[in-house]
């Protein structure tokens, strides 16, 4: 049991690390720095909860939440962040020291990689275009402030009920990405009927 609820934490960690890069990462070493009986964090994870490293992943969150809050400057922070997340989501899922005694570290940093990388790419990809090309652009910022504090939010809910908010997660994932699928299908069938519209 203490097993899958260490999954279920490292999922819902890694997925918020898809949304913002640091939050997670500084909610886990807040929490492991202040209240090491919730969360033991094992070597090398461990100096995430260093007091230097949590000022410096404080300073990243203000400069990544601020990046992503201002026009053309956002779109450039989701380049960077391409890269940036996903290591994120692997290092968040691989802290989890229940995960990382019990899987194999490789096992666990490539579920991390691919949770965080999935949830990115579907903000880059699909959500963000559509709220610029419906609202031209008005409703970024809005949707940026969502998107942090409910990374935030579930980043404390993967350690605190991490059962609870690890199903929500893999639920919510597996929606946005059948709805990109979706999405992505249908855009195509218009483009076929159109091209076979235009052979008639």
């Amino acid at each position: 049991m203490e097993l899958l609820l260490g999954v279920f934490s490292a999922f819902g960690l890694s997925a918020s690390a898809g949304l913002n890069a640091y939050i997670p990462l500084l909610v886990i070493g807040v929490i492991a720095h202040y209240f090491p009986n919730t969360l033991a964090l094992s070597q090398p994870f461990d100096l995430i909860a260093n007091p230097w490293i949590l000022i410096l992943l404080g300073i990243l969150v203000i400069i990544e939440m601020v990046a992503d809050k201002v026009p053309a400057v956002n779109h450039i922070n989701d380049l960077i962040q391409t890269v940036v997340r996903p290591v994120a989501g692997a290092i968040a899922f691989a802290a989890s020291a229940n995960v990382i005694t019990e899987v194999h570290p490789v096992l666990a940093l490539a579920c991390g990689l691919l949770v965080a990388g999935s949830v990115h790419a579907v903000k880059a990809a699909a959500v963000r275009p559509a709220v610029t090309a419906t609202t031209g652009g008005a409703g970024n910022v809005p949707v940026s402030i969502a998107e942090d504090i409910f990374a935030f939010l579930t980043s404390v809910l993967a350690i605190v009920i991490p059962l609870i908010m690890g199903t929500i997660t893999i639920v919510i994932l597996v929606l946005v990405i059948w709805w990109w699928w979706d999405r992505r299908e249908k855009a195509q069938a218009a483009r076929d009927t159109q091209l076979t519209g235009k052979k008639l």
